[in-house]
C-alpha cells in the first residue's frame, strides 16, 4: 500500500488525470460530502464483495474514508485479494475539508 496526501490527490484531480477513486465510508457519510469517488463501503470489501471494482485490480486505486483508518484497512484487504496498486489517502475527508475545501 502506498499513501498520498490530500494536496497531492487534489493536484491530480485538478490536472484532469483519470484516477480511480473509491470511497469506503458509509452511504450517509458519502451523501454529506464526497469528492466524486465510487461508494464501496468497507463492509463490502471485508466480505469480499468486489465485483464493482474488480476491473481496477491492476490499476492505481485511491482509497479514502473519513480519517484514513478504514481506507488503510481496505487497502490491506484489497491487496490480499490481488489488487496490485492501492493508495491510501492520508487524513481522509477530514483533511480534505480542512486543507482543500475551505
Amino acid at each position: 500500500m502506498q499513501t498520498i496526501t490530500v494536496e497531492e490527490l487534489n493536484a491530480k484531480i485538478q490536472s484532469g488525470e483519470k484516477i480511480n477513486l473509491v470511497d469506503v465510508r458509509e452511504p450517509h457519510e458519502h451523501a454529506e460530502f464526497n469528492i466524486g469517488g465510487l461508494l464501496h463501503p468497507l463492509g463490502k470489501i471485508q466480505t469480499m464483495q468486489l465485483d464493482e471494482i474488480e476491473d481496477m485490480k491492476d490499476q492505481p486505486i485511491y482509497v479514502y474514508c473519513r480519517s484514513g483508518n478504514r481506507s488503510g484497512q481496505a487497502c490491506l484487504i484489497l491487496e490480499t485479494a490481488g489488487f496490485t496498486n492501492t493508495i491510501n489517502v492520508v487524513g481522509g475527508m477530514l483533511a480534505w475539508q480542512e486543507k482543500i475545501a475551505k
